[in-house]
């Protein structure tokens, strides 16, 4: 993987890059995540395929533009990073908040995709109870409490008996939370509170579909993930039977060979 800063549209952002491949596939992080979450996954991936992996604006070492990042934001900047990089397709496989990411990039731009992969993510807007919980956390920020994040959010994304094993990537997220800026956690927040409801787009999309989820997620429940696939009979699913919330992670050979079984399908050259 190569690492570079490139700027994207007006964005600088930090981009990690294998750049050898026939197809690609962009793998979007999630919240309080940086491109590093998959620095194991991807010596899966990129012996088959080109592998890109970013920082999205407002966590990692992109930058913060302003106080609220949308949904619709974040997807104009991976069109202009592969713009950049002179990607005309890919395969966009967003993990929670970048999943969200991913539906707005394939509302806005469904033509330079090969196919999407909602892994541990829902096209679902937010609750009042989960706007109110983001709410809860911007609070925190600004009051100068993020560690309190950082306290409970890394290890509710395990499975609870895969906690003990994961301890390791646990502390690393939880340091992640640590010297993620503020401005960014608060406008990242901001921007999946505002963010909409896509079941109608994604039912009505050409663009071939995989959800990944994992069978005990304390974030998308088994009655939410059952909703779920019942509303999208166009996508195809995979279910990870010991994984919770980081799939990528806790099943990282079966997560793996799903995307790329999904990629050989759908995908054409980049």
């Amino acid at each position: 993987m190569v690492e570079k800063f490139i700027t994207a549209g007006d964005t600088p952002l930090h981009v990690c890059d294998s750049e050898k491949g026939d197809k690609c596939v962009v793998l979007l992080h999630g919240y309080l995540e940086s491109m590093l979450i998959w620095e194991e996954f991807v010596p899966l991936l990129y012996k088959q395929v080109r592998v890109i992996t970013l920082d999205l604006p407002g966590h990692g070492i992109s930058v913060v533009k302003g106080e609220c990042h949308t949904m619709e934001f974040l997807a104009d900047t991976v069109l202009a990073m592969l713009d950049k990089l002179g990607i005309g397709k890919c395969t966009l496989v967003g993990h929670s908040m970048g999943g969200y990411a991913a539906l707005a990039f394939c509302e806005k731009y469904p033509e330079r995709l090969d196919g999407i992969v909602l892994l541990s993510s829902t096209p679902n807007a937010d609750s009042e109870e989960k706007r109110k919980n983001r709410e809860r956390e911007i609070a925190l920020v600004k009051s100068g409490r993020k560690e309190l994040l950082a306290r409970t959010a890394p290890e509710t994304g395990f499975a609870a008996d895969n906690r003990r094993a994961m301890k390791d990537y646990i502390e690393d997220l939880a340091e992640t939370v640590h010297i993620t800026e503020d401005g960014g956690i608060i406008a990242l927040l901001n921007g999946m509170i505002r963010r909409k409801d896509m079941n109608d787009m994604l039912r009505a999309s050409k663009v071939p579909q995989l959800f990944i989820l994992g069978c005990k997620d304390e974030y998308i429940t088994e009655p939410t993930a059952e909703a779920m696939i019942a509303a999208h009979p166009q996508a195809e699913v995979i279910r990870l039977d010991d994984s919770g919330h980081m799939g990528f992670l806790e099943q990282r050979e079966e997560c793996a060979e799903a995307i790329l079984s999904f990629i050989g399908k759908h995908s054409q050259t980049a």
